[in-house]
């Protein structure tokens, strides 16, 4: 990860941490970067943020400035610009979110003209452009060219793409949902008017919640990080399903029959099953994070699934899955990925891939959940001094070591650094919440004693 992008793009508080003048200067960027031999063509979508709008106002001036035609897709979700960016030959694609984040973040995502997440090298070159000593080829670049007369660039209406963006999606259904009531928790966000229009175009009762965004609501106690709203309603209304997005919909939680939550770790467990029986899951692994339930491991090795495990980040499931080849990844979170479909996470794709399976099995969603265990978890952040060293330090290696031991095959301990924080975090899973409890409190002791601890 770099100095401005993380593995989920340039974040942080709007106006603050990211400004109008990062995304302008982004823009400059991008618009000359892509157009040094052709005039460059790109894409931009945005979420229901009050400052999405300055954002998406400000890169698009920018990339015009540099000489790119600009083509806006307004309110969309991020799989939507991925999705026009590779099918209509755009150079690169830009999404204008902070994904789950409150109102008051925003940020910015850059997808390259395949609709994946942006390469590094590449995001290097943002970030030394933002910095001021860009390099190209061994050259420096001090100060980008402003595009005059007819090169300047044009900033151009293409909700046209959203709209083929939705068929898309509706195209994808093998089944109609007629008979089906679900509900849709739109975290007052991307989602709020393409899902329940897919819904009722498949001919599902649809029954909308969060749907009203005012530009400071989205995700507020809403969507797929606030899912017990989404919970009572599924159950007091007697809803088949439930499916909650969060604010750019690339991540999908949904809620059986009986209110209960359907994580991402059970969303790849019923799909992969329901692949496998079909021939479809071509290289018989389903790829993770090192986040996913120890229960979930437990229930493919109960299927013959296989499976492999990245570091915490649906960009590196992505790039596993591309390197070996398969077809199916995600995270617990309900980034979910259909390879065969999509580039990115697709909260709305993964929503009517689980009634797919509900339709094809005639069977509920608890009923398709069932076989995944789901082991109590502790998580337990402990703020350090420095992470490399407080997690190599040989007597915190020891304690991880016999926790390790004394959980045998009935569970498991993950001891890794934050990726954004100065914080170690430790990880218990195990049959019993107090047992999870004891023995990560007793790795957090010795990093204490051992003196990582920050003041």
């Amino acid at each position: 990860m770099g100095k401005y992008f993380g593995t989920d793009g340039f974040r942080g508080k709007a106006n603050v941490e990211l400004t109008a003048d990062h995304a302008y200067e982004v823009g400059r960027f991008l618009g000359w970067y892509y157009g040094r031999e052709h005039k460059a063509r790109i894409v931009v979508g945005k979420d229901t943020r009050r400052s999405s709008y300055v954002l998406e106002y400000a890169i698009s001036a920018g990339m015009a400035a540099s000489g790119a035609d600009v083509y806006l897709l307004h309110v969309t979700t991020t799989p939507s610009v991925s999705y026009v960016t590779r099918t209509d030959g755009f150079d690169c694609g830009v999404m204008i979110s902070a994904s789950h984040n409150p109102y008051y973040d925003n940020g910015i995502k850059l997808l390259n003209r395949e609709g994946e997440k942006m390469d590094e090298s590449t995001i290097r070159l943002v970030e030394d452009y933002l910095d001021g000593h860009l390099e190209l080829y061994g050259q420096p670049v001090p100060k980008l060219p402003f595009a005059a007369d007819e090169a300047v660039g044009s900033i151009v209406d293409h909700s046209a793409g959203r709209n083929r963006y939705m068929g898309y999606l509706i195209s994808l259904a093998v089944y109609s949902f007629r008979g089906k009531k679900i509900a849709l928790d739109c975290a007052n966000g991307s989602a709020w008017s393409i899902a329940p229009n897919v819904f009722r175009s498949l001919g599902a009762d649809v029954h909308v919640i969060n749907d009203h965004p005012d530009g400071l609501n989205i995700n507020l106690d809403a969507g797929s990080t606030h899912i017990d709203g989404l919970r009572r309603y599924v159950a007091e209304h007697g809803c088949d399903a439930g499916f909650a997005f969060d604010g750019d919909a690339d991540r999908c939680l949904a809620v059986d029959e009986n209110g209960r939550l359907v994580d991402g770790d059970q969303i790849m467990y019923l799909y992969a099953a329901y692949m496998k029986e079909r021939g479809k899951l071509l290289t018989n692994t389903v790829v993770t994070t090192v986040m996913s339930n120890f229960g979930l491991y437990k229930a493919f090795d109960a299927a013959g699934i296989g499976y492999a495990k990245t570091k915490v980040g649906d960009k590196y499931v992505y790039e596993e899955m591309v390197r070996g080849g398969h077809r199916l990844g995600g995270e617990q979170s309900g980034h979910i990925i259909f390879s065969k479909y999509a580039r990115t996470g697709d909260g709305i794709l993964t929503a009517l891939k689980v009634m797919e399976v509900m339709m094809a099995k005639k069977e509920t969603l608890s009923r398709l959940a069932e076989p995944v265990t789901i082991y109590p978890q502790v998580l337990i952040n402990v703020r350090v001094k420095d992470k490399k060293t407080a997690q190599d330090d040989p007597a915190v290696q020891d304690a991880v070591k016999a926790v390790a031991g004394e959980l045998g095959d009935t569970g498991r301990i993950l001891v890794r650094e934050s990726g954004t924080e100065p914080l170690v975090r430790v990880m218990v899973e195990a049959p019993e919440k107090g047992q999870c409890q004891k023995l990560a409190q007793r790795v957090v002791d010795v990093i204490i004693a051992q003196g990582h601890k920050a003041e």
